[in-house]
């Protein structure tokens, strides 16, 4: 009788143990709701054990019976809660960051940019000041004087009585991996003297159209690492790397190519000044013995580990040119002109001038562009 009335007692005490727990659980989570916002947080409880959502949240898909994780009328604390709250913010993040964008297409906006934030850099040879500059000049670059740096490789006072930004590097005039390279240094150390937020590099036979490139980058921060253009090749390019005199390494990147133009971001321009700035750009083109815009690619993708972001804004000569929609011009970044497969390779488009007055259609473009263009003819049916 004693041992029963023992077991008794024992379980006795074990309930009231169990319950006072109980009671101090629910004292715990009654606090908890009035610390944060009485009222409010116990209807934010209720509303997310409710088939609705709470207001604000992004909703989060109904777990089906049998799905691991925590079903809506499942949630019993606000530990619960603040967890189911965190994972649908970082499931919108994803989706947003993952969202499926056609290739080309202008972001929206993440920075209020103005064209005094880029600094374009136009490549350049002294021979061609007259037969290709002077297009420029009577074109895109009119409009853009403040923000084009000319770099050129020969005195030219005629030229900068019509520019201000010209910069004559002093290397050589030959269209040699040296010479290229010596250029593109002399482009990236004055960029990073400017203090400008974009570098974005372009050849003298490339129409810029400043608007679309300003619209292109304010879609990515300049503070990140951002490399944007369009590359000429296929596939990625192979090369080797010199370690030493007698020790070669294959590396293999992308490489937006110089002829259509490209674009790399403050933040990520920075991180390249070991390799690219003072005389260290011309011996990385040694190391790898490839021309400026391939040095350019090495350095970002397979030394820093950037991938090359694709745009289908930018135009080199190397295409096709003809495929580019007269309705889609406006939208481009950068068009160009030349030869390719041995004929005459440039926009197709009825304009102010014929393709013999105007065989880079380049005036003809700015006159789409610009319509008030002094010299651009009124009333053109394009």
């Amino acid at each position: 009788m004693l041992k029963s009335c023992g077991r008794k007692l024992l379980l006795f005490l074990v309930g009231c143990m169990f319950t006072c727990l109980l009671v101090l659980m629910a004292d715990q989570q009654k606090r908890q709701v009035e610390d944060l916002g009485g009222e409010g947080g116990r209807r934010a409880l209720q509303s997310l054990a409710s088939p609705g959502e709470p207001k604000g949240l992004p909703r989060q898909p109904q777990l089906q019976e049998g799905e691991p994780g925590l079903a809506p009328r499942e949630v019993k604390s606000f530990t619960d809660y603040f967890s189911k709250l965190s994972r649908g913010r970082r499931e919108a993040q994803d989706a947003g960051s993952l969202a499926p964008r056609r290739e080309g297409t202008p972001r929206p906006a993440l920075e209020d940019i103005t064209a005094q934030d880029v600094f374009i850099a136009v490549k350049t040879t002294k021979k061609f000041h007259k037969a290709r500059l002077e297009l420029l000049l009577d074109t895109w670059i009119s409009r853009n004087r403040d923000l084009t740096f000319i770099f050129t490789d020969g005195e030219d006072e005629e030229l900068k009585k019509r520019t201000a930004n010209v910069i004559n590097t002093n290397c050589s005039a030959a269209h040699s991996r040296q010479a290229l390279s010596c250029k593109m240094a002399v482009e990236y150390d004055k960029f990073i003297e400017s203090g400008r937020k974009w570098f974005c590099h372009v050849d003298d036979d490339n129409y810029v159209n400043v608007r679309t490139l300003v619209k292109l980058l304010s879609g990515y921060p300049h503070t990140q690492d951002i490399y944007i253009g369009k590359p000429s090749l296929d596939r990625p390019i192979q090369a080797t790397e010199r370690i030493s005199e007698n020790k070669m390494h294959p590396v293999h990147f992308w490489f937006a190519t110089g002829g259509a133009g490209f674009c790399i971001s403050r933040g990520l321009a920075l991180k390249m000044s070991p390799w690219a700035s003072g005389g260290h750009f011309m011996s990385t083109a040694e190391k790898i013995r490839l021309p400026d815009d391939c040095t350019i690619g090495y350095i970002i993708e397979s030394v820093l580990g950037v991938k090359l972001i694709r745009s289908n804004l930018f135009h080199s000569h190397l295409e096709n040119l003809h495929q580019v929609p007269k309705t889609e011009i406006h939208k481009q970044v950068t068009l160009s002109y030349g030869m390719f497969e041995n004929k005459r390779n440039s926009i197709h488009m009825k304009g102010a001038f014929s393709a013999d007055e105007d065989p880079s259609r380049f005036r003809s473009i700015h006159c789409l562009l610009y319509p008030d263009t002094p010299w651009c003819p009124l009333n053109v049916v394009y």
